[in-house]
């Protein structure tokens, strides 16, 4: 590594130079790096509502499916609208009742089931299919022709409409996360380092890597609007520690040698041989997320992985090229640190380590009681708004308006699809969808043989509709449901359905927002167990082979996790509901960016334990590791807390608050109850960890 350090110091133009040049293309795959908005999409390719997706797609070249409400027009000019709508790009048909019926029959005189579908006093009701996928950029672009078609007094319902919404709302908001994140992360490093030009200098390090991590996105083909907005503020708050830790090392080898380039190759030595550690639990943190069935949290996991490694190849790159070449002018804006000296402190938390051990045991009781009974939402309508619909622009309504113009009129809350063997005889599909329309919450059921009963012949229906609702060797059927996605109603009413339909056709299925919402609640449960203990197991695995020893993987993860059951635990007394992927994500991301504060601390405790008792060497690590845990941590907030707090996003928004809370309940924890664990088991720690019992005896 000294080696490697003298190579960079010595090629430090050269790097500048190249680093600035790789900013083009990683900017240009940064653009060109598709973003998808649909999060069902993540599902798995195997199960039976995205096949039944696929069937969609190729035998009716139907992907998203969305319903129009119009109030107070006339009935030819619903006529027209639909008519200008089916000529909208990508728009595969628009069924409304002038595709069964002519304009010149009075709505009186229409069958009650076709009137009820289409038609509710002054309001009606267009059904619209595309040939092209939910989140396709194809059909985004027309849900917003036809909204601009629509006017006002027409509004567009569906998880298109979200997707649209939410796309709009994030290119928006994405640069001001970063610009606040910024921000908020300079203040505090100008507040807890020691000059004031190097967190400009931190801040055009960082930056280049996390253009690199972004640009190289597009070797993915696409990744998620979540993994977009979080990666640069997750990766500036996780690596700035590396930047901190090289310009500390390399001011003390200042002091020691009068070259400068001979102290920042030492500093490169020294930072990679400490970072290497942290780097790597923080790495496995991200790479547990892969482990999870709903391909998101792959999504997200390789993204931030690959920008931590990012961050550490230019803490020990760009930053060693940048702090040389800036020498100077970072020499002369020095300052006293802010930070006190913690001996006083530190000393007293570790004579009051039975308090903290009390308050551990106290605290772990509710906090594991609050975490296993965290409170989640599954509904995509909620990623929007939360529960704060009020303080949003009405442009960033128009789905959460037509959808609750959709309930009000039609009293339709999501739409479920059935497609079953197209040569089912008429009388038992006419008799399933009799015995559907019977089930609580079923509002309408729309079918080739049952939306008109006896009253017309198949025969006269427009070719059009029949092609609509039949092809190949599948027929389609639309359920209307006044359950909302991911009740405890809807939940039973899928249940109810399926069974019903398995009875006439066994290898029917149920599609639509609300049986793939199922899905995803029943697999990511299991998923969120899984990246539980894969995390878990990775970052013992590293701490195992670091501190080589039996005891202290278990006492750190322990101390870590206490904090990760805090924070999530802390909503279910607040009755604070997340988003589902919150948890899952946050329970990795704390534990494998914030146990290197523990492995900081145990690290030098260990050290000293060769030749101080137990209760000198924990005070002096403690006061030795504070000021680096708290410029970590208070950083790590810092990047994060801003943007929770701006983002109208409720996703976005409640993942930067956990991230931020975590990071301040890991730092209390390692700082207050690690020390304690310490004191109570440094005699097993001393019998358990490799060559320490030895030395241990000669003190």
């Amino acid at each position: 590594m000294y080696k490697f350090g003298k190579a960079v110091v010595k090629l430090r133009l050269p790097i500048l130079i190249l680093a600035l040049a790789l900013i083009i293309p990683a900017w240009l795959g940064m653009q060109a790096t598709r973003i998808n908005y649909d999060m069902l999409t993540y599902l798995p390719e195997d199960i039976e509502t995205m096949k039944g997706q696929d069937i969609l797609m190729d035998e009716f070249g139907k992907g998203a499916f969305s319903f129009i409400v119009a109030e107070g027009m006339e009935d030819k000019d619903v006529s027209d609208l639909r008519q200008r709508i089916e000529q909208v790009p990508h728009v595969d048909s628009a069924l409304w009742y002038d595709s069964i019926a002519d304009l010149s029959i009075p709505k009186e005189l229409l069958p009650d089931k076709l009137r009820d579908v289409f038609v509710d006093g002054d309001a009606t009701m267009i059904a619209v299919f595309f040939d092209t996928s939910s989140s396709a950029d194809e059909t985004i672009e027309a849900i917003t022709e036809i909204r601009q078609l629509c006017g006002k007094q027409c509004f567009v319902s569906g998880i298109s409409a979200l997707v649209t919404d939410l796309k709009n709302l994030c290119e928006r908001e994405e640069p001001i996360y970063v610009g606040i994140a910024v921000l908020c992360a300079l203040v505090a490093m100008e507040l807890l380092t020691d000059s004031w030009l190097v967190p400009l200098v931190f801040l055009a390090g960082i930056g280049i890597t996390i253009l690199y991590n972004m640009g190289t996105n597009v070797f993915f083909g696409q990744i998620s609007y979540i993994t977009k907005a979080l990666a640069a503020v997750l990766q500036l708050a996780v690596t700035m520690d590396y930047s901190i830790f090289l310009w500390h090392a390399y001011c003390a080898r200042k002091k020691e040698n009068p070259s400068r380039e001979e102290a920042m190759a030492l500093a490169i030595r020294d930072t990679v041989l400490s970072v290497a550690g942290s780097a790597l639990t923080t790495i496995a943190g991200f790479l547990a997320l892969c482990f999870m069935s709903y391909t998101m949290g792959a999504d997200i996991g390789v993204v931030m992985a690959k920008g931590c490694l990012l961050g550490v190849i230019g803490s020990v790159t760009i930053l060693p090229a940048l702090i040389l070449l800036l020498d100077k002018p970072l020499t002369a804006t020095m300052h006293k640190s802010l930070i006190p000296d913690m001996s006083g402190v530190a000393a007293w938390i570790t004579s009051h380590f039975w308090a903290f051990l009390v308050a551990f045991a106290v605290i772990l009781v509710p906090a594991t009681i609050g975490y296993f009974h965290t409170p989640v939402y599954y509904d995509f309508t909620q990623i929007l708004s939360g529960d704060d619909v009020e303080s949003m622009d009405a442009e960033d309504m128009q789905f959460l308006t037509a959808k609750q113009k959709l309930e009000e009129y039609f009293d339709v809350a999501t739409t479920h699809m059935i497609l079953c063997d197209a040569d089912l005889p008429a009388k038992d599909a006419e008799a399933m969808a009799r015995r559907i329309e019977k089930l609580d919450g079923v509002t309408t059921v729309l079918s080739l043989d049952s939306l008109l009963g006896t009253d017309i012949p198949a025969d006269f229906l427009p070719g059009s509709v029949t092609k609509m609702l039949k092809s190949g060797q599948w027929q389609l059927m639309l359920i209307n449901s006044a359950y909302a996605v991911s009740t405890d109603e809807v939940n039973g009413q899928i249940d109810a359905i399926n069974g019903i339909l398995k009875e006439y056709d066994p290898h029917g299925m149920l599609i639509g927002e609300a049986p793939c919402t199922k899905d995803l609640i029943e697999i990511t449960d299991k998923d969120f167990t899984v990246v539980s203990w894969v995390s878990i197991g990775f970052v013992f695995l590293i701490i195992l082979l670091t501190l080589r020893s039996a005891t202290l993987p278990v006492i750190l993860v322990a101390v870590i996790e206490f904090a990760v059951f805090i924070n999530l635990g802390i909503p279910y007394y607040t009755h604070f509901t997340m988003p589902f992927i919150a948890p899952i994500c946050i329970s990795t991301i704390q534990l494998g960016s914030t146990v290197d504060y523990a492995i900081l601390t145990t690290t030098r405790y260990k050290e000293l334990r060769h030749t101080c008792d137990k209760r000198q060497a924990i005070t002096e690590a403690l006061a030795y590791a504070m000021p680096s845990v708290l410029v970590s941590a208070l950083s790590f907030f810092a990047a994060t807390f801003g943007v929770g707090l701006y983002s109208d996003i409720d996703l976005i928004s409640s993942m930067c608050n956990l991230l931020a809370r975590g990071a301040i309940v890991s730092m209390f924890s390692v700082l207050l109850v690690l020390p304690a664990l310490l004191m109570l088991l440094d005699g097993v720690i001393g019998k358990t960890t490799l060559g320490m019992k030895k030395q241990l005896q000669s003190i």
